[in-house]
């Protein structure tokens, strides 16, 4: 992609008539920058300067949307591929087991996670970052649209990441999220104990034409898996995990006690009482399908009767 995106300023700085030099001087860069994108050597073109050649060639917009993909060739391999297939998945689940998922943050927030543990440029590069992170939400609010089903440990919701003012911000932000009928959020509580997914992150991916590939993450790797033995082994994991979360209105009424700061005397509820809770939901959810012209399931009869 780096190779293309300096194919592409080759061509339009040629087609301008301008010299490496020239275009340096519009975009405010020295012209041995310019010979490093057209050769696609040396240090990646950064977002402002991606907009600036645009700008001065005149390509619209088309060196700013080649741009994203220049920048993913930083990362990891695996990496690369799982963000490409995360754009053309219809269906997304994932477990977070310390920070909001990016397609939730808010963008404080994203800039404080960003900030941390990793080696930026300095405060262009971390701008960037963001930018990109807040571009990929762009897809919950378009037509193609996946559905987004989200799994919390409590941790994420207690670790007041950026400052209590950014958290709470960000709390407010999953609430508003999960009015959206293509959300779903639950939390895993800290009485759960022990599971599976355990230190670390995890993500589902179901695509277009019905394969699946999942994704672990840890403080500092990545594993793409696409073997569907192994997705299948991850995708068991992922439902026992929602199992045991509560229940999505439960999980909303914690998210909203700890943005409210009454997290110190709220109980989580018991077990007992999540499976009532459960149950009601259901019940809820079958007489919507109902109204919707499902049929209704017979109940089976007591012997007898």
């Amino acid at each position: 992609m780096a190779a293309l995106f300096g194919a592409r300023v080759r061509r339009l700085r040629t087609a301008a008539g301008l010299t490496q030099a020239e275009l340096g001087e519009r975009t405010h860069v020295v012209s041995t920058r310019i010979t490093q994108i057209e050769r696609a050597s040396g240090a990646k073109p950064t977002l402002e300067l991606a907009r600036a050649l645009d700008a001065a060639l005149g390509a619209d917009d088309l060196l700013v949307e080649l741009w994203p993909y220049v920048y993913r060739e930083a990362f990891p391999d695996w990496s690369r591929k799982f963000m490409a297939l995360s754009e053309r998945a219809v269906a997304v689940r994932q477990y977070a087991a310390h920070v909001v998922p990016g397609l939730l943050q808010t963008e404080d927030y994203a800039r404080a996670v960003l900030s941390v543990g990793r080696t930026l440029g300095g405060p262009e590069h971390l701008e960037e970052r963001v930018s990109l992170r807040m571009g990929r939400q762009e897809r919950l609010s378009s037509a193609n649209r996946p559905e987004l089903w989200v799994i919390l440990d409590e941790a994420v919701l207690r670790r007041p990441i950026g400052g209590q003012a950014v958290m709470r911000e960000q709390l407010a932000r999953l609430l508003t999220r999960a009015r959206e009928a293509h959300v779903t959020l639950q939390v895993l509580p800290f009485d759960q104990g022990e599971h599976d997914a355990m230190g670390g992150s995890l993500s589902l991916l179901t695509l277009p034409d019905g394969s699946e590939a999942a994704y672990t993450e840890g403080a500092h790797y990545g594993q793409l898996v696409e073997d569907p033995a192994e997705v299948r082994r991850f995708a068991l994991t992922y439902d026992r995990l929602r199992a045991a979360a509560l229940p999505p209105l439960m999980s909303l009424d914690m998210i909203r006690s700890v943005m409210e700061d009454n997290h110190r005397g709220a109980k989580v509820p018991s077990r007992s009482e999540r499976r009532r809770v459960a149950q009601e939901q259901l019940q809820q959810s079958g007489r919507g399908r109902l109204r919707r012209g499902g049929r209704p399931v017979p109940r089976s009869r007591r012997p007898g009767a």
